[in-house]
Parts: structure tokens; C-alpha cells; sequence
């Protein structure tokens, strides 16, 4: 099996699910209990938290440990806004299903939704952005790198952009962007994280809120102010650990993966009907591309018949449908029907580029054929 879907999930990383494995064996208190037990769970707790403000440069006290980050986004957008009677929300074209359906959702409490406008590189247009902020905007919502494309955004000008024209809340998914570009919550009130994008472990992931931003819990019953429940003390360990390790070697990571998808993006490019939809400024670890007259579904379909995993949009995503984001960037219809994805992780070696390479020529001939 050639494995090309990282941006969709990750392996554990062996020294993750080591110490997950040990502490999870040596922790048989609830963290929440008065006793011996309780107090020892609660100590890593503390402890973890204080690791993951470090990393961030917060307070422990704006960390949330989540079970990933649908949870987090869904918190942020409905937390943000549970006090907030109707408004406007502003997205990016480009938001995950977490992100849009919450907003879709709170258009049923009266608020209105705004999509902005991109650059030709998929970045937010700013001018844009400018106009659409008014003294009723609530929240912006905006990924640091998205999904589909891999597009960086300027979060740190978007977010100067929106404290200085409105009162509104800023969150920001950086579910894509741990690991692959610096990260810093200056001027963000809410971004959320996931182990299973970090070579962590599925069903752990984290929030950071600013301590100025208002959240409203959206589970009731237990500890916690704004998630109840029993902490996973051991879970949120060995996410922070990950999240230690991929901000550590993200630089070297970054470089393996760079040249990886230039390799790919050389190769592919040597085909008339092949169009590559990220843009060269996206994160090297998300190569968007479609093959003219062919579906994507139709192409991933024929890869996984050769043992090649790759994903038509989001793993989340609506099968079938046309790609949001190549639409956003100005494909047509057509072109984001045919889009699919490949993702790359500094684990993938130049064996598997070359299996890949060989298994799409075969795939690309057959199916070209028939179009």
C-alpha cells in the first residue's frame, strides 16, 4: 500500500503511543477525585497544560483539551456566539465542514453569514475583508492552512485587520497548519488543534481561548467551566507531546516534504491534461490537482486499485460533490468535479513517489482513454 492521504490522518508516532500506553496504565485516578489517586492524574493535568501554554505562549488557563478539532471549532463558533444576539459571522470559502456547518447552524439564532473573497493564490482579500467588517460582525473564522489546497493564509494580518475595524471574535483552525508553519495566538481568540494531523493519537485534540474571550460550554454536567467531564489526562499528554515533537522538527520536516512535492509536481506537470490547483505558495504537504475529463472520485477510485490511498476534498467532505475550494480560487464546475488530493509527510519515501508515479501513469492512460 502506497499511503499519499497524511492530511486526512496520520500514523501514531511509536514513542507517542509508548508514553500514551504507560501513563494510561500508571493513572487509575479520575483527575477530578480528592484522593491520592485523583491528585496524581490531576498533577499531570496541571503539568500537561503548563507544557502546551509554553509551546504557545499562553497562560495554562487558555488551554482546553478537546477530543479534537470538530469539537473545538464547534465550541469556538457556538461558544463565542451563545451570548451574541444575531450578528454577522465572516468565513473564508475555504473553512472545513467543522467550521461552515456551525455557521450554517447559528443562521438559525439570527445571525447572517459572509463568504470573502480570495486572491488568485487563495489567499483572504483584505480590502475585502475591510468592507465586510461592521459594528454587527461577531466573529471571523478562518483556517491558517486549509485542507483542500494547502493555501497559507496571513493570519497575523487578518487578525490586526479585524481587532482594528470591529469588536469581533477571531478564531482560527490550525488543524493543518500544526507542524507545517509558525504558529502564535497573538490577537486570536480561539484556535483549535488535533493530535491525529501531528502523528498523535485519534480523539485528542486542543482549544486555546484568550482569557478575554467569553465561551459558553456546550457540554453541561461535571468539572470543568467549559468542558465537562472526565479528564484524559494520558490523551492530552501524548497530544502535547506530539505537538511538542512537530514544532520541533517542523523546519526539517518541512524541507523533506518540499522536495517530495516538487519531485511530484515536476512529474505530473509532464501530462497535457493534468492541472494542478494548489498554488506554489501552499504548504508542500497538500498537492491539489485534477485530470481534465476525468472525476476525481472516478481517478481515486482507480489509484486504490493500485494500492494508492489519495482523497477527493476533505475527508470530511460530501463525496461526489464539487470541490468548494477549487471553485473559490475560479475553477469551473468541471475542474472541481475532477480535483482530488494528495498529501505527503516527511515519512513518505522516494520508492513510494516512484510507485505512485508509475501506478498514475497507468490510471491516467486508461482513464484519458475513455474521456
Amino acid at each position: 500500500m502506497i499511503y499519499l492521504d497524511y492530511a486526512a490522518n496520520t500514523p501514531a508516532d511509536p514513542e507517542i503511543l509508548r508514553f500514551f500506553c504507560e501513563k494510561e496504565a500508571s493513572l487509575i485516578g479520575n483527575g477530578n477525585a480528592a484522593h491520592r489517586a485523583g491528585r496524581e492524574t490531576a498533577a499531570l493535568l496541571e503539568e500537561t497544560a503548563a507544557n502546551a501554554a509554553e509551546l504557545l505562549g499562553c497562560a495554562p488557563g487558555e488551554i482546553l483539551f478537546t477530543s479534537g478539532a470538530t469539537e473545538g471549532n464547534n465550541l469556538a463558533l457556538k461558544g463565542m456566539t451563545a451570548d451574541v444576539l444575531g450578528g454577522q459571522i465572516i468565513l473564508s470559502p475555504l473553512e472545513h465542514a467543522s467550521v461552515r456547518e456551525p455557521a450554517e447552524y447559528l443562521k438559525k439564532r439570527g445571525f447572517t453569514v459572509a463568504y470573502l473573497s480570495l486572491n488568485r493564490d487563495g489567499t483572504v482579500d483584505l480590502d475585502h475583508l475591510a468592507e465586510l467588517l461592521k459594528r454587527e460582525t461577531a466573529l471571523v473564522a478562518v483556517a491558517a492552512v486549509d485542507s483542500e489546497l494547502g493555501v497559507v493564509q496571513p493570519v497575523a494580518e487578518i487578525a490586526a485587520l479585524v481587532k482594528e475595524r470591529s469588536e469581533a471574535r477571531f478564531h482560527v483552525d490550525a488543524t493543518q497548519a500544526a507542524g507545517k508553519v509558525p504558529l502564535a495566538p497573538e490577537r486570536i481568540d480561539t484556535m483549535t488543534f488535533s493530535a491525529h494531523k501531528i502523528y498523535g493519537l485519534n480523539g485528542s485534540g486542543m482549544l486555546y481561548r484568550n482569557r478575554r474571550a467569553a465561551l459558553s460550554p456546550l457540554f453541561h454536567g461535571g468539572h470543568g467551566a467549559f468542558r465537562a467531564g472526565t479528564p484524559t489526562a494520558a490523551l492530552n499528554a501524548a497530544f502535547v507531546m506530539a505537538l511538542n515533537k512537530a514544532q520541533t522538527e517542523r523546519e526539517s520536516r518541512f524541507k523533506e516534504v518540499k522536495e517530495k512535492n516538487a519531485a511530484l509536481r515536476a512529474a505530473l506537470s509532464r501530462y497535457d491534461k493534468v492541472s494542478l490547483n494548489s498554488p506554489d505558495s501552499a504548504v508542500p504537504h497538500i498537492l491539489n490537482l485534477g485530470v481534465e475529463g476525468v472525476r476525481g472520485t472516478v481517478m481515486r477510485q482507480a489509484l486504490d486499485g493500485e494500492g494508492v490511498c489519495v482523497s477527493v476534498r476533505s475527508a470530511c467532505g460530501s463525496d461526489g460533490e464539487p470541490s468548494a475550494a477549487v471553485t473559490a480560487l475560479g475553477g469551473s464546475r468541471r475542474e472541481a468535479l475532477s480535483s482530488w488530493r494528495i498529501s505527503l509527510s516527511h515519512l513518505t519515501g522516494e520508492e513510494e513517489i516512484a510507485s505512485f508515479a508509475a501506478a498514475f501513469d497507468r490510471c491516467y492512460r486508461r482513464l484519458t482513454a475513455k474521456a
